[in-house]
């Protein structure tokens, strides 16, 4: 059985797959701007609205958008919990490291 540390490390795996991509960061800097529909968010990729549904799977998966439909338009807009687990797990090795670093200064200081 998973522990939950495995299905957290697991989800912060997806986060960054899924943000090694060009196109799907650019989408979330579009969408930090406030909502947008599907095809809104085609026109300024240059891609077409099959393929920002593909790459909006994607960063659905993870957690990091949410989508709902407004009458026949599809809307999208951020997910927080999936940007909470990343910074939760950036604030853990951050910390590790800084503990790292500061047993280094301490051992340079000593010689």
């Amino acid at each position: 059985m998973a522990t939950s540390a495995a299905l957290r490390i697991g989800r912060v795996d997806r986060i960054l797959d899924a943000l090694g991509d060009s196109t799907r960061r650019r989408i979330i800097r579009l969408l930090s701007a406030g909502p947008m529909s599907v095809s809104d968010l085609s026109r300024p990729l240059g891609i077409t609205v099959t393929a920002v549904t593909q790459h909006l799977r994607i960063l659905q998966s993870c957690a990091l958008l949410k989508s709902h439909k407004k009458g026949r338009v599809r809307m999208c807009s951020l997910d927080m919990s999936g940007f909470e687990t990343l910074e939760h797990w950036i604030r853990e090795h951050r910390a590790s490291w800084e503990r790292r670093l500061d047993r280094l200064g301490s051992l340079l200081e000593e010689d």
